[in-house]
């Protein structure tokens, strides 16, 4: 009753040709039933959006986008792109189409700690959370996307919402029957066809359905091979019950064939040295390009580069120990230099298929006047790799560290053993190149389930149950090449290279069951004749990740050892790298030798979550809002399995959750012309994992950083003066200190090496951000810009700019070899060049779009031109990286001294891209 009369002010107050607008919905349908009550109450105005963008009046700080703004940005584009206009969501996208990936942050947490749902499916990854914005639903189908800024709902099912929540829900089927199709093109063999039927009502109950399909292809815009094809289907049936209750089925399936490419090591040193025809030291230009040895393009005239294709494999010959080809040059000569890798090996080459979908369901059952029941279950299927190539060796594999031989085959120090002809030359002697991607095969089912009982007509409350259950399976099978250096198959898993043995070579094996209960309740109170809105809310979630690892762990970054179902060689193994463990008296450092033997680990996280919020309606447009909440990530797979390496019992085989404690504060005024909202907030991080480069074993592993503060200040101001033009503004800044220098490693004598992290901000999060969007309609024409400035980015966690040479890191001493050693402060090398700045430079992105209603011709009002024109002034600029610790020193203990590792890899910005759209609807 009182949500009817919610519409009917929201449809009276609202004059613009924007359509009804709805309420700002979350991810659960038990959290939409619940936000619409926050949203009747706390709003004196009923004011929802406009142009498409709301600030909703809850005690979240949060912003919602409708399908009014979503429809006007490139066809297909990925949902993370379009929120790039909220306050504190920085997204770079690797391309202008949204289907070759990108790099999203808010409040500078990065993507891996913020919750995507779709419908309340959770879509982060289940092993490390990572997101992948090139498998998001077509845009058609978004009735609007939610962004909670810092804090989650309390039925949320992630295991990672340390940074905040993108929440988006598929449109409900119209009433009326009616289709859609759209026909895009643009540049870079841009096209695109989408289509989508809707039934209109099937019963006189109001049984509905829609289901569409599309399908994508385009060349990346950077170099002479790669290419993205993708493909989607969609369908859902939605069951109106008696008043608001429903039953609503859907189900999606998302295929996409894209290759990477774009990211190059950020380095512009425009000279090495090499080894040509045999003379070494030889000073050469470095090339833009994809390799180690490249380098970043320095302008936009450098952004497009060539790589070696169309190239062919090496052709064996018997009695030769045959290596993979000499590079050649696009243009077919011989690459002395090395600038170029040999046939099929680049990172330009290396496929990115996946095969995802799901099923899902949402319901609302009103089992009494005052108590309401939602149920929401759910079903996801993943099948996706990623990697390159390797070289890999027909003959065996020495595993005796003694100086006996014990020749063995399998997936061994990163590379593959058959010890059999692979390459048809007849012998066993040559080192061949073969794709080896990590595979990755996900089964996820899950229900969310609440109970909302409202005590009277100010009171709420609300209980929930979730459970999320993901079988998470990682291998590592080996595929062949074509004589054109493209896969035989782009999913090796299908039917993986078996060495001499019959075993399925896998460069890992390991089974993850990633297990969610949790139990949450909510209560809403509705003070000062309800002028005062207060939430209070806590959830337990108990988190189980139950890891199987089948290969032998051999460092602390989880490097490992792989005999398949060799079980001879692998009981060999065992007893030549027998595995031991001792502790430091003195600085308690644990010291490991030999190999970690496969093994099942359990680990359990728990933890209350509480949360606070409130919204005070000064007048009707105005309110005051703020919340409290606690945020929790637990450790992701990678890390657990790297813990593998350190015995049971001990601190570093218990990787800690990261958990995050969240003040907001805020105010919003809103109208039927304005939409505004600035907010202040203030977020405490505890244990933030971080990578970092250990000198003893010479590999990557994971660190506690410790503490983290961050803080800023973000707001936005939507306004529409007439209803022809809509003005939007938004911007952010933010801060945050690293409390703690980082321990990186230690000398021989136990004292500690630091990364000088203490203060410094964190790497990857600009430093601020602001843009604006101007829309206005003429007749039939419609004109729209956004343009947002991304600011700063530290490369490092440290806060230094990029080099190469060597240096003494801090606290490291020259050290004897002996048994007590003794050690000193060593001579400090010649200065270091530096070979990039401390940060990737501020940028503008600026988009156009502009659309012509064709009713004017005599079609429905629903058919239109669009165009749209991406990155309008060709602003070239460094485009995602997710920030590093440190540039990973190889650190040498007997003299003290580092010397710099590679540069990261970071993408380029996508350039200018035009296309068109032509939409016929009824």
């Amino acid at each position: 009753m009182q949500f009817k009369s919610f519409l009917a002010v929201t449809a009276a107050t609202v004059p613009f040709a924007f359509g009804l607008a709805t309420p700002a919905f979350a991810q659960s349908t038990g959290s939409v039933d619940f936000d619409k009550e926050i949203i009747v109450t706390g709003t004196r105005s009923g004011v929802q959006e406009v142009g498409g963008i709301s600030a909703p009046d809850s005690a979240k700080a949060k912003a919602v986008l409708t399908q009014e703004n979503i429809a006007r940005q490139n066809p297909g584009q990925t949902i993370l792109d379009t929120i790039n206009q909220i306050p504190s969501v920085s997204f770079q996208n690797n391309d202008a189409y949204g289907s070759s990936g990108g790099t999203l942050n808010i409040r500078g947490f990065s993507s891996d700690r913020v919750s995507l749902t779709f419908d309340g499916v959770p879509l982060n990854d289940s092993g490390n959370y990572a997101i992948y914005s090139n498998q998001q639903i077509d845009p058609e189908l978004i009735e609007q996307v939610n962004v909670n800024l810092g804090t989650t709902d309390v039925d949320s099912p992630t295991a990672s919402a340390a940074g905040g929540t993108v929440n988006y829900r598929t449109k409900k089927p119209d009433r009326d029957f009616g289709a859609m199709l759209s026909g895009s093109a643009g540049e870079y063999d841009f096209m695109r066809i989408f289509g989508k039927i809707e039934t209109g009502d099937l019963t006189p109950g109001g049984i509905r359905a829609w289901v569409s399909a599309s399908m994508a292809r385009n060349d990346n815009p950077f170099n002479n091979v790669g290419k993205t094809d993708k493909q989607q289907y969609n369908a859902k049936l939605y069951i109106p019950l008696a008043g608001d209750d429903f039953v609503s089925i859907a189900g999606h399936y998302n295929q996409n064939r894209n290759i990477f490419f774009g990211s190059l090591p950020l380095r512009l040193d425009t000279t090495r040295t090499a080894t040509v025809n045999g003379v070494a030291n030889v000073v050469v230009p470095r090339i833009v390009g994809s390799l180690a040895q490249n380098r970043y393009p320095a302008n936009a005239s450098e952004r497009e580069y060539l790589i070696n294709y169309p190239c062919s494999m090496a052709v064996g010959t018997n009695g030769v120990a045959d290596n993979p080809a000499a590079s050649r040059k696009p243009d077919g000569s011989v690459d002395t230099n090395g600038d170029y890798g040999s046939c099929g090996t680049e990172f330009d080459r290396r496929f990115n298929p996946s095969n995802t979908g799901n099923i899902r369901v949402s319901s609302r059952f009103s089992l009494a006047d005052n108590i309401v029941l939602t149920v929401d279950p759910s079903f996801q299927y993943v099948k996706a790799n990623g990697g390159g190539t390797t070289t890999a060796r027909e003959g065996f594999r020495d595993i005796n560290p003694t100086s006996a031989t014990t020749n063995a085959t399998g997936y061994l120090g990163g590379s593959p053993y058959f010890g059999r002809d692979i390459n048809g030359d007849g012998d066993t002697l040559d080192s061949v190149t073969v794709l080896a991607p990590s595979q990755t095969q996900t089964k996820r089912y899950g229900v969310i389930a609440g109970l909302r009982y409202d005590i009277n007509d100010a009171h709420t409350l609300r209980i929930a149950y979730t459970w999320d259950r993901a079988r998470h399976r990682q291998t590592g099978e080996v595929g062949l090449l074509l004589q054109n250096g493209n896969p035989v198959d782009v999913f090796p898993v299908n039917a993986g290279e078996a060495d001499a043995t019959g075993a399925i070579l896998q460069k890992r094996d390991r089974l993850s069951f990633a297990i969610l209960h949790q139990v949450s309740g909510e209560y809403r109170g509705e003070f000062m004749d309800n002028r005062l809105v207060v939430t209070l809310g806590a959830r337990m979630p108990f988190f189980k990740r139950d890891l199987t690892n089948n290969c032998f762990t051999s460092s602390a970054s989880g490097f490992v050892e792989c005999f398949s179902t060799n079980s001879a060689l692998a009981t060999s193994a065992q007893t030549l790298n027998p595995y031991s463990a001792t502790t430091n008296a003195t600085t308690g450092a644990i010291s490991v030798t030999g190999w970690a033997t496969p093994q099942r680990r359990v680990y359990n996280y728990k933890k209350l979550l509480p949360s606070a919020g409130f919204v005070f309606n000064a007048t009707d447009n105005v309110s005051v809002f703020g919340n409290f909440s606690q945020g929790l990530s637990v450790p992701g797979t990678d890390n657990l399995y790297n813990a593998f390496y350190f015995p049971l019992g001990t601190s570093n085989a218990q990787p800690k959750p990261e958990t995050t404690d969240n003040f907001d504060l805020g105010v919003r005024y809103r109208s039927g012309s304005v939409q505004a909202q600035i907010t202040g907030y203030y977020n405490q991080f505890h244990n933030r994992t971080a990578s970092a480069y250990d000198p003893e074993i010479n590999q990557t592993v994971y660190r506690n950083l410790g503490d983290v503060k961050k803080y800023g200040l973000e707001g936005s101001f939507a306004w529409q003066p007439i209803d022809a033009i809509t003005l939007y503004a938004f911007g952010s800044v933010m801060k945050s200190e690293i409390k703690e220098d980082l321990a990186i490693g230690e000398n021989r004598d136990g004292t500690p090496i630091y990364a000088l992290t203490a203060g410094k901000r964190e790497a990857g999060a600009p430093k601020y951000s602001f843009g604006f969007t101007a829309r206005g309609t003429v007749g039939p024409v419609e004109l729209g810009v956004t343009a947002k400035r991304t600011g700063e980015r530290y490369i490092y966690d440290t806060n230094e700019a990029t080099f190469t040479g060597s240096f003494v890191p801090n606290g490291a001493k020259a050290c004897t070899t002996a048994a007590t050693p003794v050690c000193t402060i060593p001579v400090a090398p010649a200065a270091p060049t530096q070979v990039y700045t401390a940060t990737a430079a501020a940028y503008w992105l600026v988009n156009l779009d502009a659309r012509v209603n064709l009713s004017f011709i005599g079609l429905n009002e629903k058919s239109y031109f669009q165009m749209n024109v991406y990155n309008l002034f060709d602003q070239f600029y460094v485009g995602g990286f997710g920030g590093n610790l440190v540039q990973n020193p190889s650190f040498n203990q007997t003299t003290g001294i580092a010397s710099y590792g590679n540069p990261g890899f970071v993408q380029i910005g996508a350039p200018r891209t035009v296309s068109g759209t032509l939409v016929f609807a009824f």
